[in-house]
């Protein structure tokens, strides 16, 4: 099992830069290489071109779909992964290289082994177990991407095109793209949505000597700086006027949901490095990752961010952040708040610069029904392996998929996480214990024996 993980976080599928699909593309292969030799079926399909900010179109790669021999007396259950992974390199901060498997003390490190090549290698070694049988209790059908950490372009309009062909006979969908909240196996129910936007100052022509012209114009970082602060007050509530608008209100029957979570505040004080949230209690710590949505400010490009000094001014510079969101929220709407928001406080800069706001993404929020019967199965398989209840948790971030397939294929989708609370996805020194990748794999393997016992 570590083997097949070294080799695939050895490939620096790293989605965050058009000019590096490439390897994307080869860890593609290996994926469609690794489930032809399980004897599966596999098509490359055509994911089509993407026009990026430049204007310049190029060719997307391609999206994996898959399937195992069928028995139309069985349920199918088509599995979601992708093999794409964030940007990583040493001077971040990791203390192993990030594209080099490294075990220490039972948790293997390396960028994507926890999200998503670990989970993605786990399914396929349920089903192998089940192939040692000649008995695989459900039909298997695949779906592997290789963009979903820049939004998956090109997917959904493939799944809405393959609805009744490759979706026709699906009866359930399962992602398993998340982690835990504790250390407690979880049954994820929801995600939030997200928006990414832009801002873009642009002044003169050319950057400029600050001695020299310094305090005889208006500086293009000071107006993206008013911008910026614009959004967020100390408490962290958004500052937008109306974004929060429609948020569902919260109801006694889901607040109920929160009481049994096992979540330590102090631990995960100590996990992230911070003397205090922002909020108080447990509950509200979770509310505010899970069911509100939240606004995150990620950098500033064109600005002077090499180790020294350098005395200029910056002709153009753009401002990056992003909104998270909650149902019932519509991404359009929101990015017009924010747009209508940062033109207003400019317009009150008297600024001779130019503001130019734009917005990506616009990934819509998801949550299931816990009645469905993919929640019963998960639910049995966790107590089956682990011997608890699974905790029934939402998960912070942006899965747009889960509700692509919702809404475009009408299945029942689940998302079924073997990832620990403390695995670090996006972050420095990602990882996946051994004992989750070998764990979570047997759940995988008793979801598919409960969910035929549903069928």
């Amino acid at each position: 099992m570590n083997v097949r993980l070294k080799e695939w976080v050895a490939i620096k599928s790293d989605s965050g830069d058009h000019t590096k699909w490439g390897e994307v593309e080869t860890m593609l292969n290996m994926a469609a290489e690794r489930i032809k030799k399980m004897g599966g079926k596999v098509e490359l399909a055509d994911a089509g071109t993407h026009q990026l900010p430049s204007g310049e179109t190029v060719l997307l790669p391609p999206v994996i779909l898959a399937e195992f021999a069928k028995d139309p007396k069985k349920a199918t259950l088509c599995i979601y992964g992708h093999v794409d992974v964030q940007p990583a390199k040493m001077e971040d901060g990791w203390a192993t290289d990030p594209f080099n498997l490294t075990e220490i003390k039972g948790n293997l490190y390396g960028r994507g082994a926890t999200d998503n090549k670990g989970p993605v290698l786990a399914w396929l070694h349920a089903v192998e177990s089940y192939q040692a049988t000649k008995k695989i209790p459900v039909n298997i059908k695949l779906i592997i991407e290789g963009l979903e950490e820049v939004g998956s372009y090109g997917l959904f309009k493939l799944i809405k095109k393959r609805r009744d062909s490759f979706f026709a006979d699906v009866d359930f969908i399962v992602i398993s793209d998340n982690v835990w909240a504790t250390t407690t196996p979880a049954l994820t129910y929801g995600t939030r949505g997200s928006s990414y936007f832009f801002v873009e100052i642009e002044g003169p022509k050319l950057d400029l000597h600050s001695g020299v012209y310094g305090g005889s114009i208006q500086e293009p970082m000071a107006d993206l700086i008013a911008l910026l602060g614009s959004l967020l007050d100390h408490t962290g509530k958004i500052q937008v006027v109306g974004v929060s608008d429609d948020v569902t209100p919260l109801t006694e029957d889901e607040r109920k949901l929160y009481d049994n979570i096992s979540f330590d505040l102090e631990e995960m004080k100590n996990v992230v490095g911070v003397k205090h949230f922002l909020q108080d209690t447990k509950e509200e710590v979770l509310m505010a990752r899970w069911r509100y949505p939240s606004l995150s400010i990620h950098g500033v490009e064109g600005a002077f961010s090499d180790p020294g000094s350098k005395t200029i001014i910056p002709r153009k510079v753009t401002g990056k952040f992003s909104i998270r969101q909650v149902p019932n929220m519509d991404p359009p709407d929101v990015e017009r708040k924010v747009k209508e928001h940062l033109e207003q406080v400019f317009s009150t800069l008297n600024s001779p610069n130019r503001l130019k706001v734009t917005a990506t993404v616009g990934a819509k929020p998801w949550v299931a029904n816990l009645q469905d019967s993919q929640y019963v199965a998960g639910q049995k398989a966790v107590k089956d392996v682990f011997g608890v209840e699974p905790e029934f948790i939402r998960e912070g971030s942006t899965i747009p998929i889960a509700q692509t397939f919702q809404e475009e294929t009408g299945k029942s989708v689940m998302m079924l996480p073997i990832s620990g609370h403390d695995d670090g996805e996006h972050s420095q020194n990602e990882k996946i214990s051994r004992y989750n990748y070998i764990e979570g794999t047997k759940l995988f393997a008793a979801y598919f024996y409960e969910l035929s016992l549903l069928h």
